[in-house]
């Protein structure tokens, strides 16, 4: 794994999530997060997931969801599209002893986020460059880790980087904190042209690529 996922931060346009599980197989992953067992489509690139009838919002109803799952090392992934609430699930995904982690890339404000459940409990979370304010049922669980990366002082209620630093060098380094402490690497050729397998986990997407 030499890839990592601190190149994440620089995803422009991507908007949704990914989800790591260790301890289960892609397509239980996909399953856990909504999908049925026997709904993978063929394999598809990124921009393909788009043709597969995938509709963000609605104005009547949820809007459709889909994952494409693949496997990096020890972990399962998901990468997540339009309106999946499949990796909101945390609990439910890392019953019987799995972990997850689940990167939302989102732009500054609100924050780009990471969680990490374990065993059916949501252990921690916080965002990024907001690492003051943690949450879940050990919020400190990595406080060790970013007072270690300079991100925060022992106390945990102290923020170390300068209030000039770019805000991409910022959460770089977190999200680093996050790569190390789990062993995490996620190739950019998922986000390309690799070609995985897509299964519904909301609404009615078509699922079948277009002629």
């Amino acid at each position: 794994m030499t890839d990592g996922i601190v190149w994440l931060v620089d995803l422009k346009g991507w908007m949704s999530s990914v989800v790591f599980a260790r301890g289960l197989s892609p397509e239980e992953l996909a399953v856990r997060m909504g999908g049925a067992r026997d709904g993978a489509t063929e394999p598809v690139t990124d921009a393909q997931v788009w043709r597969l009838g995938v509709t963000e919002w609605r104005d009547d109803a949820d809007g459709d969801g889909v994952i494409r799952v693949g496997s990096s090392g020890d972990w399962a992934f998901a990468l997540e599209y339009g309106d999946s609430t499949g990796g909101d699930l945390l609990e439910e995904i890392s019953r019987d002893g799995v972990e997850v982690v689940r990167y939302v890339p989102v732009q500054e404000h609100p924050p780009a986020t990471v969680d990490y459940a374990r065993d059916g409990v949501f252990v921690c979370g916080f965002g990024l460059r907001e690492e003051l304010w943690r949450w879940g049922r050990e919020p400190d669980l990595l406080l060790p880790d970013l007072v270690a990366a300079g991100v925060l002082a022992p106390d945990g209620k102290t923020c170390l980087a300068p209030e000039d630093e770019d805000h991409r060098t910022g959460c770089r380094r977190s999200l680093a904190v996050v790569e190390r402490r789990f062993g995490l690497s996620l190739s950019p050729a998922y986000l390309r042209d690799a070609r995985l397998p897509a299964y519904a986990v909301r609404g009615a997407p078509r699922m079948t690529l277009e002629g």
